[in-house]
């Protein structure tokens, strides 16, 4: 049971879910390859190869642990739209919530370059009444997000 259903108001149901975009493993995944083309380059021979190797191993290493960080958050982070409430969650030993009645929602921007636009996903910021405000980067599916929002405000 996740975060979302474990905080569940009385007869509210959830309408609507968001996930991270897989681009989130992009920049992670580029950095682990260059790190193991590096490697076998590496074993040529030669004075000039250790530096290369210890760039290589660098970036390998980076890779995985960049790789682990975007896994952890990829699925740690939860965002819904119920009939009460636009509920998010990100995070797993710093956890970052949102929980927002419909009714004190002030606007749901949605910022997507053009890449982003194209892979569609972006960043969405939550502005509650009271200055409340909540940024969410790479959201699938974005515009969707918004207008269910929108469709459960109206």
């Amino acid at each position: 049971m996740g975060y979302i259903e474990q905080n569940l108001m009385p007869a509210e149901r959830v309408i609507y879910r968001a996930s991270l975009h897989w681009a989130t493993f992009v920049g992670p995944a580029l950095v682990t390859g260059i790190g193991i083309i590096l490697l076998p380059l590496t074993s040529l021979g030669g004075e000039d190869t250790a530096g290369a190797a210890c760039f290589g191993w660098g970036l390998l290493l980076l890779g995985i642990a960049s790789g682990l960080s975007a896994a952890t958050m990829y699925f740690t982070t939860e965002f819904a739209v119920t009939d009460k409430r636009v509920i998010a969650k990100t995070g797993l030993l710093r956890r970052q919530s949102l929980e927002l009645l419909l009714s004190k929602v002030e606007s749901i921007s949605v910022s997507q370059p053009i890449m982003r636009r194209i892979f569609n996903y972006g960043t969405i910021t939550v502005t509650g009444t009271g200055g409340t405000k909540g940024l969410f980067k790479s959201i699938r599916e974005p515009l969707e997000l918004r207008r269910q929002v929108q469709t459960q405000i109206s």
